[in-house]
């Protein structure tokens, strides 16, 4: 069984407060980035490994990749996952990773979008995805930083 720590969903996946204050807090000494596009995107790969800790190995896998290989993890690995957005996310988990908490932490406004929390702004896709995940047993929060109080979920579904 992989030892995941926490999945977050993010639109800019590694940055300065993931890897400055969500690795920290949680210990986290691998940040797998579970994304298509970035899976292939060696420029964007080197910009996020700049932001990483020197403490922290990084992943950039593909959502198939991950559920692939996710389960040969070591248990000293203590995985951290960031994706995009929800849809990614349940993918995993339909795949067979075993996700239990996911941190919604940035979600970009965007035509068709509503702002729901300080920094989440989702769409009916987003919506059903996040419902799929909760009817799959994986806890939501929504919570920017780790010092910050999680907001109330229940804004994900009005």
């Amino acid at each position: 069984m992989p030892n995941i720590l926490l999945t977050r969903i993010d639109n800019r996946l590694i940055h300065g407060q993931v890897a400055t204050q969500w690795c920290g807090v949680l210990g986290a000494n691998l940040l797998l980035v579970a994304n298509d596009a970035v899976a292939n995107d060696e420029f964007r790969q080197g910009l996020m490994n700049m932001a990483a800790p020197a403490y922290a190995q990084t992943r950039f896998f593909s959502i198939q990749k991950t559920i692939d290989i996710i389960g040969k993890a070591s248990p000293a690995q203590k995985i951290f996952i960031i994706c995009e957005n929800p849809q990614d996310v349940l993918k995993l988990v339909e795949g067979g990773v075993p996700i239990k908490k996911l941190n919604i932490g940035n979600m970009h406004m965007a035509d068709g979008k509503r702002q729901v929390a300080t920094t989440v702004a989702v769409d009916d896709n987003d919506v059903d995805a996040f419902k799929k995940l909760q009817e799959l047993g994986v806890e939501l929060s929504i919570q920017r930083v780790p010092d910050t109080a999680p907001e109330s979920t229940d804004k994900l579904f009005k």
